[in-house]
């Protein structure tokens, strides 16, 4: 990833320096800007949502932290005695990560992941985001095949953002393009990332896609504002 780019890890990086208040500002073309205080990124256990908190506390075996960030996650995982490995595309985020004492923090795109197996795949705040756009679910699924063991699980929370059309619901479910796809660009002082694409997947579509692919999908439980948290396993019935 470009320096100039990498957004999330510059602010991390300045941050784990000299703790500020600085925030990330999330452009959309479709709605008013958004920040994320940088702070946040280093929340501790008792300060996530309790949607975190129960994903955390279920992970077991080989773990894999997928869009670690500063590695809030990893570090609590790693307290628990797990064998954690954290990944980002950003590598001022993983040398924080390393700094902060994650023993095992590497640089590397998920979907260029080869010849490794873990029990669970973590992907937090959204982390499924990066597939992008609906219809890269499939090679999702064909990458979480190769890389999780036999009675591995992959742990993830999303939204649904039909909240967000209520008024035009049969609209939006009839347009080609699904109301989960989202293009975002972030900010954080002089940088600027790249438009990209993002993606939020309501429950229902996620479990249709899972079967599709041979996995089965539960929903662990729901959040305060039309989020969730899901295990998705193998499908052995």
């Amino acid at each position: 990833m470009n320096i100039k780019n990498d957004v999330f890890g510059n602010a991390i990086a300045d941050y784990f320096a000299a703790p500020n208040s600085a925030k990330i500002t999330v452009h959309s073309p479709d709605f008013e800007d958004d920040e994320i205080p940088v702070s946040y990124l280093f929340r501790h256990f008792s300060e996530m949502p309790k949607i975190e908190q129960k994903a955390l506390q279920l992970c077991k075996g080989k773990t894999l932290d997928v869009g670690c960030g500063a590695g809030s996650h990893s570090l609590y995982l790693q307290k628990q005695d797990l064998n954690i490995t954290s990944i980002d595309t950003s590598s001022k985020a993983i040398q924080t990560c390393l700094k902060r004492g994650i023993k095992q923090a590497n640089i590397i795109d998920f979907f260029k992941l080869e010849l490794q197996k873990f029990d669970t795949l973590l992907f937090l705040m959204n982390g499924i985001g990066i597939v992008g756009k609906l219809e890269n679910m499939n090679s999702f699924f064909e990458k979480i095949k190769e890389v999780l063991n036999p009675n591995g699980q992959v742990l993830l929370d999303s939204s649904d953002l039909m909240y967000l059309y209520e008024d035009a619901e049969e609209n939006v479910k009839d347009s080609p393009i699904y109301y989960g796809e989202m293009e975002y660009q972030t900010s954080y002082l002089s940088f600027k990332s790249k438009p990209f694409n993002w993606l939020y997947i309501d429950f229902e579509s996620l479990a249709f896609l899972a079967d599709l692919h041979g996995f089965k999908a539960e929903k662990i439980m729901n959040g305060p504002h039309y989020d969730y948290l899901a295990r998705i396993t193998f499908n052995t019935d």
